[in-house]
């Protein structure tokens, strides 16, 4: 390792080393230092620091303190129920859009030969009709920013008689945007594999469907898992956008917080640093899976088996002797 690294670039030198060692204190002395003046002595100044202000939220004395972290409790409860109904059902309709798809492209190139033209030609067309339903679908929803779509969900539906409650609306709202973004993804993680994979399956009898279910989708489901993680994550931080439907989220509970404390900076704050230790453990979570699954793709080196012409001939040579 250490050889490949001198092919790339000279060992610094003792000047060089030292210049960097001095340059990286001088930056962190920088950054120290702006810190300080921009952000510090500005919040300092007008009293944003003072534990009037942050008491009720760090400090268990306070009297508010026990009532703040209930309500932040019950708002990050509901951020979380939110969050995991609209990533299961994101994830199982996704699935099957994705497989929709591939299965239509699949059969947009059938001739239908062993049917008379009578049944071919109206398949045909319904495939054709499906396709383009299926891709009209997915370019709306996923063009359409997702509050729009949340919005559109819960002043549309009760227009036609069908109420349901502001976290089912939310759900719906979140699915409809997600589970197409969802299903580009593993359909663009099934098409970009090797074609020889789906070739072999039908050299083997497998039809297109079980080709995709049992061949392609996994293997999708492996190679996309980052980009499956990362949109997971954007549900979850998008469930903050049920405020403008009143659902008692983190961020809703947050406002009436800072109606009641006047403390919006500090709230906010708070608020960010849950999202981020949240979308943080996520992501390692995403590393732990993907190594495992790396982990458990390798396969063992089975042992070549020994030449039959040879070991006759080492018997012979050694009865010779």
């Amino acid at each position: 390792m250490s050889q490949n690294l001198a092919v790339l670039y000279d060992n610094p030198g003792p000047r060089q080393r030292k210049i960097t060692w001095i340059s990286s204190i001088a930056a962190v002395l920088a950054l120290g230092w702006a810190a300080y003046a921009l952000i510090y002595k500005p919040l300092d100044d007008k009293g944003q620091l003072s534990m009037e202000l942050w008491g009720p939220l760090i400090d268990p004395s306070n009297e508010y303190f026990v009532a703040v972290w209930e309500r932040l409790g019950f708002g990050f409860r509901q951020t979380l129920v939110a969050a995991a109904l609209a990533i299961v059902t994101s994830l199982v309709l996704g699935t099957v859009l994705a497989v929709l798809r591939i299965q239509l492209k699949h059969l947009l190139k059938r001739r239908f030969t062993g049917l008379s033209a009578v049944a071919a030609y109206p398949l045909r067309g319904l495939s054709r009709l499906l396709a383009v339903v299926t891709r009209i679908c997915v370019e709306v929803f996923r063009g359409l920013p997702v509050v729009l779509t949340i919005f559109f969900v819960a002043r549309g539906l009760p227009e036609f008689g069908i109420t349901f409650s502001t976290l089912t609306y939310l759900v719906i709202g979140l699915t409809i945007y997600n589970m197409v973004v969802i299903g580009e993804i593993l359909r663009s993680g099934m098409e970009g594999l090797p074609g020889g994979q789906a070739e072999a399956a039908s050299a083997i009898g497998l039809s297109p469907f079980q080709t995709t279910r049992m061949i392609l989708l996994p293997q999708a489901f492996r190679i996309m898992l980052p980009a499956l993680i990362s949109q997971l994550v954007v549900v979850l931080k998008d469930t903050s956008l049920g405020f403008i439907i009143s659902y008692e989220d983190t961020l809703n509970i947050a406002k009436q917080l800072i109606g009641a404390l006047d403390n919006p900076i500090q709230v906010y704050l708070l608020i960010g640093a849950l999202f981020i230790l949240v979308n943080y453990s996520l992501s390692k979570l995403a590393q732990y899976v993907q190594r495992r699954l790396a982990r458990g793709s390798k396969t063992k080196q089975t042992p070549i088996p020994p030449d039959p012409s040879t070991a006759l001939t080492a018997q012979a040579t050694g009865g010779g002797n």
